[in-house]
């Protein structure tokens, strides 16, 4: 059976919650229950479990043949503001947001270098992402705060092992 998924950022509230709870669908369904009535305030009855219900969807492996992959390279200094740009993008793309996650690297060997790798299910995804207004603003920001060249690689992946 397939590991279920809910994701607050799916659907718009007044505190922008950004919780995703994944496992099997009655735990999810559980656990988001309780997270709706503790945080949201609703209240636990057959409606608000038959909302969660049918707002679940599968989980998504970490990654898997078929996706995409962008590493970005780039030197800062300003790793504070870099990182107010992703809240500020991940705010502002909200529930089209097709990147799946995402790592931030500091390189050992070269001081103030570093590598942001991306993960999305497909190359068209990325590319949905990438005419997104809220990814050419951060595409702008990132690019002001990087203190020199910003190279992108784009991999297509073809095989992955999971331990």
């Amino acid at each position: 059976m397939a590991r279920k998924m809910v994701d607050c950022r799916d659907v718009p509230s007044d505190i922008g919650c950004t919780l995703t709870l994944t496992g099997d669908e009655d735990e999810v369904v559980e656990a988001a229950t309780q997270h709706a009535v503790a945080v949201h305030g609703h209240t636990d009855d057959a409606a608000l479990r038959d909302m969660i219900r049918s707002g679940l969807r599968d989980a998504q492996p970490a990654t898997a043949p078929g996706a995409f992959v962008q590493l970005i390279e780039f030197p800062t200094d300003q790793l504070e503001q870099f990182d107010a740009a992703v809240e500020d993008w991940m705010r502002d793309i909200g529930p089209d947001r097709t990147a799946r996650w995402f790592v931030l690297g500091a390189d050992r060997d070269r001081p103030g270098m570093h590598v942001e790798v991306v993960e999305f299910p497909s190359y068209e995804d990325a590319m949905t992402n990438s005419k997104h207004p809220a990814t050419a603003a951060i595409a702008e920001r990132m690019t002001a705060l990087a203190g020199g060249e910003v190279t992108f690689r784009n991999l297509d992946v073809v095989r992955c092992q999971m331990p």
